[in-house]
């Protein structure tokens, strides 16, 4: 088992494609059950809602962040998993990542939507990508150090360790991993596993991933409308 930190971490940084919208239900919405009743009417035509009620049922109901700016945000990284999952989260229910530094968090999400583009063969696009920033203060298992028993968490080629080490972690209770960037040398990311400890959410600046022909994205801060 590795340590237990308490982290009081100030302006985390998150990027997400801002493809996806930054207001929803879940920032008007003030009770749980006033959610579930929503989800579950709009359920009857939309296939995706269906879907989206089933990760969020993952979750214990006074987990859900509803009726707070930026819900929807936090919600959207539980209910809206990768198809192959994170680092250290199955594909079945996601988890809040945040890198410690910005420039921590521009090389895992450009790592991630370079990968993408690897899949389908093209680097001739552009990405817009929203900031969002947050605190944390609560405890987290650390597996930061240098202890070689957490060595493969840290692959930057798998996570075939790292995604059941966290599913147990998860399973028992943890509230996330503090761990290191294998994108970013001496960064320091975090998986939280429960919404509400994301706390004073607000979104930042707007930037552009532009990649020219190779896998190397150049990066440009967006004028503020």
């Amino acid at each position: 088992m590795p340590p237990i930190t308490r982290l009081q971490q100030k302006d985390t940084h998150r990027l997400i494609p801002s493809r996806f919208p930054p207001v929803g239900v879940l920032d008007v919405v003030t009770l749980p059950e006033d959610l579930e009743f929503i989800f579950e009417l709009e359920g009857w035509t939309n296939d995706r809602i269906m879907a989206e009620l089933g990760i969020i049922r993952m979750l214990p109901a006074d987990e859900w962040v509803v009726g707070r700016p930026h819900a929807t945000a936090i919600m959207a990284a539980f209910c809206h998993p990768a198809p192959n999952g994170g680092r250290f989260n199955t594909p079945d229910l996601g988890a809040w990542y945040a890198a410690f530094d910005l420039e921590t968090a521009f090389a895992e999400s450009v790592h991630h939507r370079t990968k993408e583009l690897e899949e389908i063969g093209v680097f001739e696009t552009a990405v817009q990508m929203r900031q969002y920033l947050s605190d944390f203060d609560a405890d987290f298992h650390d597996v930061r150090g240098d202890d070689q028993a957490f060595a493969s968490l840290h692959d930057p080629d798998s996570w075939e360790a790292a995604q059941p080490f966290g599913a147990d972690l998860r399973r028992q209770g943890s509230n996330g991993i503090a761990f290191r960037s294998v994108r970013h040398s001496g960064g320091q990311c975090l998986a939280c596993y429960r919404p509400p400890l994301v706390l004073n959410i607000r979104p930042a600046a707007h930037f552009e991933y532009r990649w020219q022909g190779t896998p190397t994205a150049v990066i440009s801060e967006l004028a503020a409308n």
